[in-house]
């Protein structure tokens, strides 16, 4: 995606163009009405879950990953 709008790609998937033109659809809508749409999308208690759970995921992958006895050296320290 460019930040002009939709770019054709050939050898993107059919799901992959669904996904990028509800993007540009979203971010083209008024800040008020993204609100919405996303206050109904959480409505959604197995969407909202997903989100959630997407949200956490990114979050631990910005993070600096350690070794199993690392993890359970910490555990043994702490716990």
């Amino acid at each position: 995606m460019s930040s002009q709008g939709f770019v054709y790609n050939k050898n993107m998937s059919t799901k992959g163009a669904t996904v990028e033109v509800f993007l540009e659809a979203f971010k083209a809508m008024p800040k008020k009405e993204q609100d919405i749409f996303l206050a109904e999308m959480l409505k959604d208690k197995r969407m909202r879950e997903d989100l959630i759970d997407l949200s956490i995921a990114e979050d631990r992958a910005k993070g600096k990953s350690r070794s199993f006895k690392e993890f359970i050296a910490a555990e043994v320290h702490y716990g």
